[in-house]
């Protein structure tokens, strides 16, 4: 379940990605009574079965089993703030009844590696990587976005605009926005796009190299997206806190 929202006196509209229609909205009927028997079924950031009948405009909920709870995951400030920053990245990038087993399968193991080893900057990075790529906005990293020249090892900088990484010569024609992107940065990111979820996770970055992949990724993500997530700001302050 990604995301819910409280109607009338005891229902819920939740927003739910499933893996043969992507992103859909149901309603939960009188999941908010202190009885209700889909409430211990239907907690956030859990995977759940549950069958639905049709309805006028929300197909309601008639039945609901959790599958995995990420207990976890939920009972931890900091993990649970990473896991609804994920939640809301698949929310936000996901059109309704678009089928997407690539992001379900993403979310499911993103979950599980949380749970079950801990916090990890390199998973959100991944994650992020990954989802660009499944929603067609996938960063350009081997070639020039401007003059599609092949790159070769060196700084450059990167265009949230064009997608990509622009070189020398083609930087000083655009008027866009541009970020450098260290070379390091870039075989960082190049890494992300063909590792698996747990080679990425482990991966040791240097803070250096960590803090200017989670800028240049935060910018293009927020670009794409015209918007700000309101769990960032949740997230960086939980990190905060525990830092100190």
């Amino acid at each position: 379940m990604l995301k819910q929202t409280p109607i009338g006196e005891a229902d819920r509209v939740l927003s739910i990605f499933t893996r043969d229609l992507g992103k859909v909205r149901v309603v939960a009927r009188g999941v908010r009574k202190p009885r209700s028997k889909l409430a211990g079924h239907l907690e956030p950031l859990s995977h759940v079965a549950i069958s639905v009948s049709r309805g006028r405009s929300l197909d309601p909920i008639k039945e609901a089993e959790t599958v995995q709870s990420f207990r976890g995951v939920r009972e931890n400030l900091q993990l649970v703030s990473e896991a609804v920053y994920l939640a809301e990245l698949v929310e936000s990038f996901s059109a309704e009844g678009q089928p997407s087993p690539g992001v379900y399968r993403l979310l499911l193991d993103a979950l599980a590696w949380l749970e079950t080893n801990g916090d990890s900057v390199g998973l959100m990075r991944y994650f992020e990587v990954q989802l660009l790529g499944e929603s067609g906005f996938g960063p350009e990293l081997h070639s020039c976005v401007g003059c599609r020249a092949t790159l070769e090892p060196g700084d450059y900088l990167y265009s949230s605009e064009a997608g990509g990484v622009l070189c020398e010569d083609c930087k000083v024609t655009t008027g866009a926005a541009l970020m450098p992107l260290s070379q390091d940065v870039n075989k960082v990111l190049r890494f992300y796009v063909r590792a698996r979820l747990d080679e990425a996770a482990s991966l040791n970055v240097p803070p250096r190299v960590a803090e200017e992949t989670d800028r240049v990724l935060r910018h293009y993500v927020r670009y794409v997206l015209e918007r700000e997530l309101k769990s960032v700001e949740f997230m960086d302050l939980v990190r905060r806190q525990a830092g100190n």
